[in-house]
């Protein structure tokens, strides 16, 4: 990501050629569509080709696993025009979601993980490991959105308090 920021194309084809399947299996799993899966694989490589600074340290591999993720909501969410359902008053988690995603070791998020109640753990890995909307994780297990949110929002605060021991945030 050096290099990147430098502008080095060799550097950049590198990434690509080690990512872009990843990047596109994530797409494809949420948007459920090839082209769509194109579309979103070439925007995260765009993004990460205009703004490299995004990527700050830590695991790439997680931080460009979230930002495909990311850039496939968006592109399910463009494409529906629904308005999102978040509250006014509820805080931005993304940055929080992006920054302790991107900079923790795998093995350590699974146990962190497994120490959540169920009712936090599920949605969380519903979610972010399985790329379903809130609100499709709502509809599927029949309980309130609301409720939902406050959960995965609960439960990353927990891993939060979990990894910080592990992770320089």
């Amino acid at each position: 990501m050096a290099r990147v920021r430098t502008k080095d194309a060799a550097a950049f084809e590198s990434l690509y050629d080690a990512y872009h399947r990843l990047v596109y299996g994530i797409a494809f799993r949420v948007v459920g569509d090839a082209t769509a899966a194109e579309d979103v694989t070439q925007a995260v490589f765009l993004k990460i080709w205009t703004a490299p600074e995004r990527f700050a340290e830590g695991n790439f591999g997680g931080w460009i696993a979230r930002v495909a993720r990311n850039q496939a909501l968006d592109s399910i969410r463009r494409k529906s025009h629904a308005e999102t359902e978040l509250s006014d008053a509820m805080p931005d988690s993304d940055l929080l979601e992006e920054r302790v995603f991107s900079e923790i070791d795998a093995d350590n998020v699974r146990l962190a993980l497994a120490q959540l109640p169920a009712e936090q753990r599920e949605p969380i890995e519903l979610g972010f490991f399985g790329g379903i909307t809130h609100a499709e994780i709502a509809r599927r297990s029949g309980i309130p959105l609301g409720t939902i949110k406050t959960r995965i929002r609960t439960g990353l605060g927990k891993l939060r308090s979990a990894l910080e021991g592990t992770v320089t945030v």
